[in-house]
């Protein structure tokens, strides 16, 4: 039952403001999500990735409990949730990885990885030259495939959680409080 309560909860999610639903039709959809945090982009990488359980929303897990997410930024690298007693879940797999500058992941995240699809999700680390020690984070996911329904009326949802967790990212690299985003 947790797992259908965090599929529909996932579809629901509303649109995040700033994110942008790039493009959207029955066969995929691309999204984009960028902000700007005040933090070196050492910092800001090294959060995004050792610390992912200390930033992702706890409702978009199936353990329900976002400690139990971790990253092993290498190719052929995991995204993925510790079940206890050897029962886990890959949501994506790391296929590239430029420390502090990219990390792609690959796969169907949260109830996408239901479906008959797959995605490309990148996120990209750089300096702002203008801002001192700021970084602009980008996360970057365009998904295609098979869904009865079509795949574009889930762009927004999957947009609003991709947007909900860049948003926690910043607030977690900025105040080590990923409770303590804004909408900007």
């Amino acid at each position: 039952m947790r797992n259908a309560a965090v599929a529909i909860s996932f579809l629901l999610l509303p649109v995040i403001a700033g994110a942008e639903v790039r493009d959207a039709a029955a066969s995929g959809f691309t999204t984009v999500n960028e902000v700007v945090v005040d933090a070196e982009r050492s910092r800001a990488w090294r959060i995004a990735i050792h610390e992912v359980g200390q930033w992702w929303n706890s409702d978009h897990t199936i353990s329900g409990e976002a400690g139990r997410l971790s990253i092993t930024a290498k190719p052929q690298g995991c995204f993925c949730e510790d079940l206890g007693k050897d029962a886990g879940v890959v949501h994506l797999t790391v296929t590239m990885v430029v420390p502090e500058v990219l990390l792609r992941l690959t796969g169907g995240l949260g109830p996408l990885g239901l479906m008959g699809v797959d995605g490309n999700m990148t996120w990209e680390f750089e300096d702002v030259e203008e801002a001192g020690d700021k970084t602009r984070m980008k996360f970057t996911y365009a998904v295609g495939g098979y869904r009865p329904e079509g795949l574009d009326g889930m762009a927004g949802a999957v947009d609003g959680v991709i947007g909900e967790a860049l948003l926690r990212l910043k607030a977690q690299i900025e105040t080590g409080d990923a409770e303590q985003t804004s909408i900007e």
